[in-house]
């Protein structure tokens, strides 16, 4: 079973010419351990996953569960072929990886719910890891019904979801279609508290790579029944939130990371482009204003 907390949805570290840089994402995730994280998704969004080949992906994933310390790590899959994704998902059970978050397969937005049924239904069969089913609609053209998602738990290998929809209905709708063994991750950070008020287990977070330290103890203090000083940290960060969710990422992330001195490069695959140095600056002006700077390493 999937573990409740804060999981990064980690920058794939990359050195000038683009190429995985390991030795920057063993520091990368040493800074996540640090921060009290759960653990991380590798190659999803925030990783520039559909930029990266599929045998990058299993490098990455091999690689980070040799450098993962105590961390869980979660196998990020965005692809409409079948066979990949089986493919990516057996490749993550030979390495060790916890789960496979596997976002709807995108670009044939005419399938219907019952395509994307059977589709989800013969990788969770065929898939050695379980799977954490992926709600982006904003990415994919594909928004996952609550009736889609409760058909889908039934199989035992369905271990839970992310919705990054920003649809704050999914918060009732989600938890109500999925049994209480079944985890749930928000993606959208700034509906964090209320993801938790409704029964959430924590989030998959893009922002968890610029301030892990403020969602873990957020997510930490709320479990712990320190309801008050969770609530007081959250409205704290939430300008810090909503600054993120402003700027274009994983580019934000990859600058504020690269200025701590966590990532040796703010390399992209093309065709992102790296930020500029003033949204680097204002992102870091914001962090800093908010929380101070304890938040850097």
């Amino acid at each position: 079973m999937i573990a409740p907390g804060v999981y990064p949805a980690a920058v794939t570290p990359l050195d000038e010419r683009g190429r995985l840089d390991f030795a920057g994402l063993a520091k990368l995730l040493a800074w996540f351990e640090s921060a009290g994280c759960q653990g991380a998704v590798l190659a999803g969004t925030n990783g520039e996953g559909p930029s990266l080949s599929a045998v990058e992906k299993r490098e990455l994933i091999e690689q980070g569960m040799e450098l993962r310390g105590k961390l869980e790590l979660i196998l990020g899959i965005a692809t409409p072929s079948l066979e990949e994704a089986v493919w990516l998902c057996r490749r993550g059970a030979d390495a060790g990886a916890a789960a496979a978050l596997v976002m709807a397969p995108g670009y044939f937005r005419e399938a219907t719910e019952q395509g994307i049924h059977d589709w989800f239904g013969e990788l969770l069969v065929r898939s050695p890891l379980p799977v954490l089913v992926y709600n982006f609609p904003q990415r994919t053209g594909i928004t996952l019904s609550a009736s889609l998602m409760k058909k889908l738990a039934e199989h035992p290998n369905m271990a839970g979801l992310k919705d990054s929809s920003g649809d704050e209905t999914n918060l009732a709708s989600y938890r109500l279609a999925l049994p209480e063994d079944k985890v749930l991750f928000v993606g959208n950070e700034t509906l964090l508290l209320d993801a938790l008020r409704a029964g959430w287990s924590g989030t998959i977070s893009g922002a968890a790579n610029s301030v892990p330290h403020w969602l873990s103890q957020i997510v930490a203090e709320w479990n712990d029944g320190k309801r008050e000083s969770a609530e007081a940290k959250f409205s704290i960060l939430l300008p810090v939130l909503e600054a993120i969710r402003t700027t274009s990422q994983p580019a934000g992330h990859k600058g504020v990371l690269h200025a701590y001195g966590v990532l040796p490069t703010s390399s992209l695959k093309l065709p992102l482009e790296r930020a500029g140095a003033e949204t680097v600056r204002s992102l870091l002006q914001t962090i800093e204003q908010a929380t101070g700077n304890a938040v850097r390493p």
